[in-house]
């Protein structure tokens, strides 16, 4: 006999979404399918499911191969799902976050330092 969980607390407990909320945001919004079609964030999860989760991540296609509803640590929560998403999926060039943007330039980057700008100063004159 296998517990019901609801699909966006089954999405909060293996790690694929930060909060249970984004999740079930996720699932109202048509981020999670099944065979095509969004489902609501109360479906529950079926062992040997497949479904399709889009999240600030990207797309993923995940297989049901465990039930959890508590939130777990990472390495047991993947224990938990197959990810079948196709390769070149996993390998586009996917833009930096925002949240990864801290303002700052990059070292060696930009203008010159003093030492760099009088560096160039005597090889101009020179």
């Amino acid at each position: 006999m296998s517990e019901k969980v609801r699909m966006d607390k089954y999405l909060w407990a293996i790690r694929l979404f930060k909060t249970r909320t984004l999740a079930a945001a996720a699932c109202d919004q048509g981020k999670v399918k099944w065979k095509g079609e969004s489902i609501k964030a109360a479906k529950p999860v079926q062992l040997n499911e497949e479904y399709e989760v889009k999240n600030e991540g990207g797309k993923m296609i995940i297989k049901v191969i465990g039930i959890i509803s508590n939130r777990v640590a990472y390495p047991e929560a993947i224990k938990n799902y197959l990810d079948l998403t196709p390769e070149e999926d996993k390998l586009q060039d996917k833009p930096i976050s925002s949240s990864f943007y801290t303002g700052k330039r990059l070292s060696k980057q930009g203008r010159p330092t003093k030492q760099q700008r009088r560096d160039l100063d005597d090889f101009m004159e020179g």
